[in-house]
């Protein structure tokens, strides 16, 4: 599974002024509403529930909230680049400023856990990351993220 299968443009934001763990997953819940169609607060309320068992916070800044949602056909990501980094309870107590959200359909679990494992191993490049950090707009993160070199570091 290539990263480029399941992120588009479209689903690539950079956010400023954003405070709250709350307040960024509401934003990609919005932004997964208008590329799937679906319910902007059905999608935070997934993502949200599975947030309350335990932070997806990887540490190193990154986190990659996670659900599902019987809404949508197939695995859906949604990347944000935050302006500034906000406190998620992450494993290294570190705020977080690089999100991948992945949404997948109710009975994708091999789907699912192939997207999670391609995503984790993708933010885990130091380049990549360091890339990401440095971009100033979504079609920059789209083309990082999405490059064949991101996924021949990664793999």
């Amino acid at each position: 599974m290539e990263l480029a299968d399941i992120l588009s443009e479209e689903s690539v934001i950079v956010c400023k002024g954003l405070a709250t763990k709350h307040e960024v997953l509401e934003r990609l819940a919005q932004q997964a509403a208008k590329v799937t169609g679906q319910d902007a607060h059905a999608l935070f309320e997934a993502i949200h529930d599975r947030e309350q068992l335990g932070s997806t916070g990887l540490g190193n800044g990154i986190a990659i909230p996670h659900g599902k949602f019987a809404g949508i056909s197939g695995v859906t990501a949604v990347f944000a680049r935050l302006a500034e980094p906000i406190e998620f309870d992450s494993v290294d107590d570190q705020p977080v400023d690089l999100l991948m959200m992945l949404l997948a359909p109710m009975g994708a679990g091999a789907d699912h856990l192939k997207a999670l494992a391609r995503v984790a191993r993708i933010l885990r490049t130091d380049s990549v990351v360091e890339a990401l950090r440095k971009a100033d707009d979504a079609g920059q993160i789209y083309q990082i993220l999405t490059q064949p070199v991101a996924a021949t570091q990664a793999a």
